[in-house]
């Protein structure tokens, strides 16, 4: 009976041995899966900031943001100037020699956030931040007159842009209130920046809630007629009128 009672030990405890080494064998196989699955997750081309930065952004800024002969160096820029480039599509570019127009965003806006950090951690610190906004208290008439002190000159009376000297400002029409003050304050393109100590913050949002009231202004002098202006829109009613005035002489001539 003993030797009955060896073998059937012997017998048991060789399944249990096996089992006994290969479950580190799984756990550590299920492990490294998670790791690899982390890993391609945290390298995700569509959500991870620093991939999309090397394939969408390096190639006109570099690997390390400091420029290329392709683009400027984005050392300086600040918070809001790279989030306003994101959210208006001007950024990135579909070419180094394309136009820097605004587009619909290519990236979703948690993405444009994640690249906001990533490319102003890239670059260092400085320029703007991104603005907080309120126009709940604005004043409109003050921001009518700042706007046509500070930006009618290019953007026009009415906001709808104008052509410059080789370039052309854009409508102001499109663009939201954080992006106009992101605007206000970083200066893209050939834009001025104006800091605190030119727009306080009350006046900025005075100027935002002025920007917003442009799409659809009340008009009381009635038919806006596409915002020619008072000459154009004067010619447009006389001729209108001295048509219809030569229409009722030749009416009046022909019954006669």
């Amino acid at each position: 009976m003993s030797l009955r009672r060896a073998i059937e030990a012997a017998l048991l405890a060789v399944p249990v041995a096996v089992a006994a080494a290969m479950v580190p064998m799984l756990l550590g196989g299920t492990a490294r899966a998670d790791l690899s699955a982390s890993r391609r997750a945290a390298a995700d081309p569509t959500t991870d900031p620093k991939a999309i930065f090397l394939r969408d952004c390096a190639v006109c800024h570099g690997n390390d943001a400091r420029g290329t002969n392709n683009g400027p160096d984005l050392r300086g820029f600040g918070r809001a100037s790279i989030d306003y480039e994101l959210s208006t599509g001007r950024m990135p570019l579909s070419s180094p020699t394309a136009k820097t127009d605004r587009h619909t965003p290519k990236y979703p806006r948690s993405v444009q956030e994640a690249l906001v950090d990533y490319v102003y951690g890239l670059a260092g610190n400085g320029g703007p931040d991104i603005p907080s906004v309120d126009t709940s208290n604005a004043d409109l008439g003050r921001g009518g007159e700042l706007f046509r002190l500070n930006c009618a000159a290019c953007h026009e009376w009415s906001g709808r842009g104008g052509a410059l000297l080789y370039r052309a400002a854009p409508t102001t029409h499109p663009a939201t209130d954080l992006q106009i003050a992101e605007a206000i304050r970083s200066g893209p393109g050939t834009m001025p920046a104006f800091g605190t100590a030119a727009l306080s913050q009350d006046q900025m949002n005075d100027v935002v809630a002025y920007v917003r009231y442009l799409r659809q202004p009340h008009d009381r002098g009635g038919l806006p007629l596409w915002f020619l202006g008072p000459l154009a829109e004067g010619l447009v009613a006389w001729v209108i009128a001295m048509g219809l005035l030569l229409v009722a002489v030749r009416w009046i001539g022909t019954k006669t």
